[in-house]
């Protein structure tokens, strides 16, 4: 469940808390402006950056709750104030949830949009790393029962569809692509899908090296332009994490995307794909 999410729940159930909100910072802080914390009388939700920064605001909170004065602003310089080594400034506000509008609170930018093919180990240990990542998910398989029965995060859209690889073209220009599903023929009919489009931030495939040098024959013989396949990832994650765990796996993988940069690609010119000639056939 998103801060804000809870926030909403906790405010219609009537529960006393406040919202601490980094209201401004100037230098190195833990975290910027916007970000907000939770507290309650036994729980927090949220981080402002953790420390003790973030102790001495839930201490002022809690004294808020308890009917103490507790200043609503406050400027607090990291270095002399708490004696962290940041050395930036912020500046917290204090508001009782009952005063707050969490339904009008800013989302964060997304990191990426992703679209992810496969509901399976792999597919399904990588949304929950991502469902607390500020970032966009189209969660795809064609097996509406592989999906988890428990409601994701909002951010994070479960879409059944057959053909899945048809839902590539609704992707936005510069999206990411992981490409994991429990099916060879269909790992490549999204593949060439996604390299057709020439517009992708990042597209990952699942598989071994072997399944990469495969796959390159194949896309090659069928009119791929080498630039695109040149960015065809594969195997997925991030070198030296080891580990075939679907959670390791997962791991590397999210580090991976967090790792790129945000700038959109340059889009491959028409003429680097050529046509789809033949379907695809695949050997046992």
């Amino acid at each position: 469940m998103t801060l804000q999410a809870a926030a909403l729940l906790w405010q219609a159930e009537r529960r006393p808390a406040v919202v601490v909100e980094v209201a401004a910072h100037r230098g190195s802080v833990p975290r910027e402006a916007g970000t907000r914390m939770l507290v309650g009388t036994a729980e927090v939700l949220g981080t402002i950056g953790g420390g003790h920064l973030e102790l001495r605001a839930i201490a002022d909170a809690r004294a808020l709750l308890a009917g103490s004065p507790v200043a609503v602003e406050q400027r607090i310089p990291l270095g002399p104030a708490l004696g962290q080594c940041c050395g930036g400034e912020v500046r917290l506000r204090f508001t009782p949830l009952a005063d707050s509008r969490p339904a009008d609170w800013d989302a964060p930018a997304p990191r990426f949009t992703l679209q992810l093919y496969g509901a399976g180990h792999v597919g399904r240990a990588i949304v929950a790393l991502l469902e607390g990542v500020a970032c966009r998910v189209q969660w795809i398989d064609a097996r509406d029962d592989e999906f988890p029965r428990a409601p994701g995060a909002p951010h994070i859209e479960r879409v059944c569809v057959d053909p899945v690889e048809a839902e590539v073209d609704a992707a936005p220009p510069g999206a990411f692509f992981l490409v994991l599903t429990h099916r060879h023929d269909l790992d490549f009919a999204i593949t060439e899908a996604v390299l057709r489009r020439g517009d992708f931030g990042f597209l990952g495939l699942i598989g071994s090296k072997t399944k990469r040098a495969r796959f390159l024959r194949r896309l090659a013989d069928r009119g791929v332009a080498p630039g695109a396949l040149a960015r065809l990832n594969c195997p997925i994650g991030l070198p030296g994490i080891h580990g075939k765990e679907p959670e390791v796996i997962a791991i590397s993988v999210v580090a991976q995307l967090l790792a790129l940069p945000l700038a959109l690609p340059p889009a491959l010119p028409a003429q680097a794909v050529q046509t789809r000639s033949q379907p695809a056939v695949f050997a046992a």
